[in-house]
C-alpha cells in the first residue's frame, strides 16, 4: 500500500497527512446514511494507514456525521488524527441559513465539542461566509476560541481573496477549503496565489468532482433517488452528454498510465503543490485504497499539460452549484465600521 507521507498546512504549525479524508458522505447528501460500524471501521482503517487528517462540519446530517467520528475516535484514536470540522450553516425551523455572528459561533463550537466527544479541534473552519457579518467580526470570536483551547486552527471555506485576506489580518488563517479538481479550476486565478503569497495552506474538496472521475456518465445511473448530486448543473442530462467526453480523454490517458481514472484525477491535485491536501470521500475501503494509490502516481509535465487541455475552463458545462450556493462569489461581507453589535 502507498506510503502517506505529511504535509506542512499553512504557516502555524499544523501538519497533517498528505491527503485526508472527507466523511461528509458517510452520513448526508449521497444518499442513505451508512451504517455506523462499517464507517467506523472504514475510518480507523484509514488512520491505520496514514490518513489521520479527517474532515467533517455540523451541517452533515446535520450533526449526525459529528456524533459518528466522536464514536470513531474513542479508544486512543483521537490523540492520532488531526480533526477539522466547520460551523456557519444552520438549519432552523428547517430553513439554511448561513451565520457568523459571535454568539452563534461559541453555540457551534460547544455543540461540535459536544457530539465529537472532544476537548478541541484542531481545525474550525466557516463553512460558508455571513455577508451580514463582516469577517472581522467573525474571525474575532474564532480568535477568542484559539485563546481559550477550544480551537487550535481556523480556517474559513468558499471564501473570495479578498475575504481571505481581511480574515487573515485579524489572526493567522491556516487553511483555506476550495472545490479543486480537473473540472472546477475557477479558484487557481486569484484565490490559490493569495492563500500562497499569505502562506495559508489548501485542501481540496470534491478533488475527484463527487465521484464523476471515479466513474464518469455512468455514476448518475447509480446515485439514490435523495443523493443531491442529482440536482447539480453538471449531472445534469445535457450537461452529462457535453461532459462526458472529459472523462473518456482522462481514462485514456489512466489506461496509457496503468492507473484508474480517479487515480490520474488525484494525481493532478497532488500535483498542483506541497501546501494541497485533497480530501476525497468514500464509503468503501476499496476506494479508500485506490485513493491513496494515487500518492504514487507521478506526472510529467506533459502530461499534466494535456490533462488540463481536457478539462479548459470552456469545456466543462453547468455550473457547481445550482442556485444560492453562498460560495465564494457571494462571500464579501460589509466593512467593519458598518458593525453594530447586537
Amino acid at each position: 500500500m502507498a506510503k502517506v507521507g505529511r504535509i506542512k498546512l499553512g504557516s502555524q504549525g499544523l501538519e497533517v497527512s498528505a491527503q485526508g479524508l472527507g466523511c461528509m458522505g458517510m452520513s448526508a447528501f449521497y444518499g442513505p446514511p451508512k451504517p455506523d460500524s462499517d464507517m467506523i471501521s472504514l475510518i480507523h482503517h484509514a488512520v491505520d494507514s496514514g490518513v489521520t487528517f479527517l474532515d467533517t462540519s455540523d451541517m452533515y446530517g446535520p450533526h449526525t456525521n459529528e456524533i459518528l467520528l466522536g464514536k470513531a475516535l474513542k479508544g486512543g484514536v483521537r490523540e492520532k488524527v488531526e480533526l477539522a470540522t466547520k460551523f456557519g450553516i444552520s438549519f432552523a425551523d428547517g430553513k439554511r441559513e448561513v451565520r457568523g455572528d459571535p454568539a452563534y459561533v461559541r453555540a457551534a463550537i460547544e455543540g461540535s465539542l459536544k457530539r465529537l466527544e472532544v476537548d478541541s479541534v484542531d481545525l474550525y473552519y466557516q463553512h460558508r461566509i455571513d455577508t451580514r457579518v463582516p469577517i472581522e467580526v467573525t474571525i474575532g470570536e474564532l480568535k477568542k476560541l484559539v485563546e481559550e483551547g477550544k480551537i487550535k486552527y481556523i480556517g474559513l471555506s468558499e471564501a473570495s481573496a479578498s475575504t481571505i485576506r481581511r480574515a487573515h489580518a485579524i489572526h493567522p488563517i491556516t487553511a483555506v477549503q476550495l472545490e479543486w479538481s480537473l473540472w472546477s479550476r475557477d479558484v487557481e486565478e486569484e484565490i490559490v496565489p493569495t492563500c500562497r503569497e499569505l502562506g495559508i495552506g489548501i485542501v481540496a474538496y470534491s478533488p475527484l468532482g463527487r465521484g464523476f472521475f471515479s466513474s464518469g456518465p455512468k455514476l448518475v445511473e447509480n446515485l439514490s433517488k435523495d443523493d443531491f448530486r442529482k440536482l447539480l448543473p453538471r449531472f445534469q442530462a445535457e450537461n452529462l452528454e457535453h461532459n462526458k467526453t472529459i472523462f473518456e480523454q482522462v481514462n485514456e490517458l489512466a489506461a496509457r498510465k496503468g492507473c484508474t481514472p480517479s487515480q490520474l484525477a488525484l494525481a493532478w491535485v497532488h500535483h498542483q503543490g506541497n501546501d494541497v491536501c485533497p480530501i476525497p470521500g468514500t464509503t468503501k475501503t476499496e476506494n479508500f485504497n485506490q485513493n491513496i494509490g494515487a500518492l504514487c502516481i507521478k506526472l510529467t509535465p506533459e502530461e499534466l499539460a494535456e490533462l488540463e487541455s481536457f478539462a479548459a475552463a470552456d469545456a466543462v458545462k453547468g455550473d457547481r452549484y445550482g442556485g444560492t450556493a453562498n460560495t465564494w462569489k457571494e462571500s464579501e461581507t460589509p466593512p467593519l465600521s458598518s458593525w453594530k453589535a447586537v
